[in-house]
């Protein structure tokens, strides 16, 4: 089955798509969730850390700490 575009309250066509956790047909007040339930289990997941981007800690010279140096003068 595909997508039908569809409009929104500005006149906008509008692909909702799919939604990201179940992949049922997203809902245009929920979207890119296909329901309430999907948007409050995707909001969990933000919040408790499960969605998180890596970082990688890296050893530059040019970043050292200078709180201890006295301060420039204008």
């Amino acid at each position: 089955m595909t997508d039908v575009p569809e409009k929104d309250e500005t006149g906008k066509v509008v692909m909702l798509g799919r939604c990201p956790n179940c992949s049922k047909r997203a809902v245009r007040d929920f979207r890119p969730f296909c329901s309430k339930r999907c948007a409050d289990l995707d909001l969990g997941r933000w919040l408790t850390g499960s969605y998180a981007i890596p970082a990688v800690e890296t050893d530059d010279p040019d970043e050292e700490d200078h709180s201890s140096s006295s301060p420039d003068k204008f």
